[in-house]
């Protein structure tokens, strides 16, 4: 099942289910996503239900599935990026068993083909390429198996991030604000079930083309995290109850052969400039910039639809 919501003026705009072909939809029987997400058990075999998709879907019309939520939790679960960085960087690797995680900015969610406003191309404009998941309501201590009934929906992440200002953020010890705006999400929110066997051990087993500027920049695959997002769930849930619409990010989609796949943020590259050349070659975005993105599985089917938007000056 595919879930998305129509922009109507509101805050949180309009629940619609999505036809398989992605080119109809038909009004949910919840008004908008939260209130799906907090309904989930009671709602599920209604949005289930036979449905006729009577109406023409218009992907500019969407917002975000979710335009804002009560919790924004990411992740960084690839360990090919994080080694990359600490390289670049010339700091130690990160030595822990648990998952890396920070609390980001949740209370706007960019729709999948909105402009983003930057006051300023010297901070460093990125975009970064994710997965994420959104649960219903998972209690305190859930185990990782546990936390695996709890993620209803998979969506797609755009995180932006403005590097000049990430290191100064990193070095107070505190975490990130400035360096972290709101993300973008991808059209369609998706239940699991709607990858079929791309969804394994709690990881989306699909590449993620990135194109910036029309020019194809990565296809890295989502299988290689180093936890799953049941584990980034039951990390999250380890001393607080999670609220139904809570959004787990998986962080920087990587891959280890990042030389053959390419990458899902420019800092990545960089990072490989830096390595091989000496020096960072590729600079950051520009105003006017166009970055895309698409989570593809092996026929080149895009079950969360694309991301599509411009850098402006905000």
């Amino acid at each position: 099942m595919r879930l998305a919501t129509l922009r109507d003026g509101s805050k949180d705009g309009r629940l619609v289910t999505v036809s398989p072909d992605g080119l109809h939809y038909s009004p949910a029987p919840a008004r908008t996503m939260q209130l799906a997400l907090e309904q989930w058990q009671s709602i599920a075999p209604d949005l289930w239900a036979d449905t006729k998709f009577e109406e023409p879907l218009d992907v500019s019309a969407l917002s975000a599935p979710l335009p804002r939520a009560w919790q924004w939790l990411d992740g960084s679960a690839f360990q090919s990026h994080g080694d990359l960085m600490c390289q670049v960087l010339g700091m130690d690797p990160i030595e822990t068993t648990v998952p890396l995680m920070y609390q980001g900015v949740s209370d706007t969610f960019y729709g999948p083909l909105d402009d983003v406003k930057f006051p300023d191309e010297s901070l460093g404009i990125d975009f970064e390429g994710e997965f994420g998941v959104i649960v219903d309501a998972v209690p305190m201590g859930a185990t990782a198996a546990q936390a695996m009934h709890h993620i209803k929906l998979i969506v797609q992440i755009n995180d932006w991030s403005l590097r000049a200002l990430a290191g100064p953020e990193m070095k107070t010890g505190f975490g990130w604000v400035q360096a972290k705006p709101p993300c973008t999400m991808a059209p369609f929110a998706i239940t699991p079930d709607e990858l079929g066997a791309n969804w394994r051990n709690g990881r989306v087993c699909l590449d993620l083309n990135v194109a910036w500027n029309g020019a194809h920049f990565g296809s890295a695959n989502g299988e290689p995290m180093g936890h799953g997002f049941h584990e980034l769930v039951a990390h999250a849930a380890r001393t607080r109850d999670l609220v139904p619409g809570t959004v787990i990010g998986s962080g920087t989609v990587s891959n280890a052969n990042f030389r053959e796949v390419g990458s899902s943020c420019i800092a990545e590259r960089r990072g490989i400039e830096v390595i091989d050349l000496g020096e960072a070659k590729t600079s950051f975005m520009k105003f006017g910039d166009s970055v895309r993105m698409e989570g593809v599985d092996a026929q080149g089917r895009a079950p969360f639809g694309t991301i599509a938007q411009r850098v402006v000056r905000g």
